[in-house]
């Protein structure tokens, strides 16, 4: 499922029109970007919750070349399935 398609069921579900659905898809999706920039947990009842964590430094192996290599600080996002999401899998 792509952005658009997601924009086509609202447009079904609603009264809205494709412009309008795609925008609020655009709104929505820049709201949770804006706010894991801003290091936010971001939490979607029923379906996951989103935060920033920090990745230690550490090591790892370059296999071309058989040389170790230092890993660099950083953050990545975490995705947590919520219940609803979690039932799915099972």
């Amino acid at each position: 499922m792509i952005k658009n398609d997601i924009a086509l069921l609202i447009e079904e579900k609603s009264e809205l029109n494709r412009v309008k659905s795609l925008l609020m898809v655009d709104t929505i999706l820049a709201s949770l970007r804006e706010a894991l920039a801003n290091e936010e947990k971001v939490e979607i009842r029923g379906f996951a919750s989103f935060k920033i964590v920090s990745k230690k430094t550490g090591f790892g192996r370059d296999i071309r070349r058989n040389k170790q290599i230092k890993i660099k600080r950083g953050k990545r996002i975490k995705f947590r399935p919520g219940q609803d999401l979690k039932h799915i899998q099972s």
